[in-house]
């Protein structure tokens, strides 16, 4: 499944949900909801990226240095403790994410009040 499809069949589910829950106050439940997500979204990219040769190079694309790059890479972390690493954090940021058609929860939430 390519993460475009998947970005597009979130932002139906976020705005469907969004529009249900418009009249609660959710702020703080939705920052952490969107905090929650990205870090899914990240763990998707890392299980993508099967090889310890295709994430070396993904990491390298995002501009990370060899060395750091080939360190992890070779990782023996679950996918989900992965997600949430500096590193990560650091090349697929969130407004990477953004620019690759995430829609975030709470500014979608924003803009409805």
């Amino acid at each position: 499944m390519s993460m475009e499809y998947r970005f597009r069949k979130l932002k139906q589910v976020i705005v469907g949900w969004v529009n249900y829950f418009a009249i609660a106050d959710i702020k703080t439940i939705l920052k952490t909801l969107d905090e929650w997500l990205r870090r899914r979204i990240r763990m998707c990219f890392w299980k993508q990226w099967k090889k310890i040769k295709t994430k070396h190079e993904n990491l390298i694309k995002l501009g990370l240095n060899n060395n750091k790059a080939w360190q992890y890479a070779n990782t023996r972390k679950s996918y989900w403790r992965t997600s949430y690493s500096p590193i990560l954090n650091k090349t697929l940021t969130n407004k990477y994410l953004k620019n690759l058609g995430l829609v975030s929860i709470s500014e979608t939430y924003l803009l409805k009040h």
